[in-house]
């Protein structure tokens, strides 16, 4: 799945999710983005710790003199990201790769980056149809740790009941997917269909895949040698 992001797409989400509030005393949409991009560095530090996205918000409302309760505050992150999921969009074949891997025997799991909590991406996973074609979805989110921590490897592979030297990881980004993945144990595959990550990391994939059926070709392979 690949998600765009903008100030633009940022802001989108914000207005819906103030206009869902409809209360008084409020900060405008553009107040609330400028000040989330003004304390990018403390709200959202990077590392390896998933953020929490409902502190991120409810500290970003205290700062401008809001202080919401939780009902208010799930409401406004719903609203927000029903927005940003809208901009989410997946490779045509993906859903013709997905039953083409069960298929063959395998069992799949679902592994991703991300601050949204399950309640809000699992029903945009399953519209999307992709709960149906996995056996696990698993979220840093709920981990609490972002890839390439190997906690949330090692989540996927309890989840599937895989050992390391038995699993398969797809992933474009280097420094987080083929990173991770190795150090987990697993091989690995970077996917170059949405992008080519150029990133200078001392980790190589051990193998690429410039299409979604070239992964099909490489499980493919490898069950083949280990016949």
């Amino acid at each position: 799945m690949q998600d765009e992001w903008s100030d633009e797409i940022a802001l989108e989400g914000h207005t819906a999710g103030l206009e869902a509030l409809a209360r008084e005393g409020l900060p405008t949409a553009e107040a609330f983005t400028r000040h989330l991009a003004d304390n990018d560095a403390e709200l959202f530090p990077g590392g390896e710790d998933e953020i929490d996205i409902a502190d991120v918000m409810r500290r970003s409302f205290a700062a401008q003199g809001v202080d919401l309760q939780d009902d208010d505050l799930r409401l406004f992150i719903r609203a927000a990201h029903d927005v940003w999921a809208s901009h989410y969009s997946l490779a045509a074949s993906s859903h013709a790769l997905l039953e083409a891997l069960r298929a063959r025997g395998l069992r799949l799991a679902l592994v991703s980056n991300t601050a949204s909590p399950g309640w809000l991406l699992l029903p945009v996973l399953e519209r999307q149809g992709l709960v149906d074609r996995v056996d696990a979805v698993v979220l840093s989110s709920e981990v609490g740790k972002r890839k390439p921590h190997t906690a949330i490897f090692e989540r996927a592979l309890d989840e599937v009941g895989a050992e390391p030297n038995e699993a398969v990881f797809v992933g474009d980004r280097l420094d987080t997917d083929v990173l991770g993945a190795s150090r987990a144990g697993m091989t690995t595959v970077q996917a170059l269909w949405f992008r080519a990550d150029d990133v200078r990391i001392d980790a190589e994939p051990d193998f690429q895949a410039f299409t979604q059926m070239d992964v099909l070709n490489v499980v493919d392979r490898l069950l083949a040698a280990s016949a």
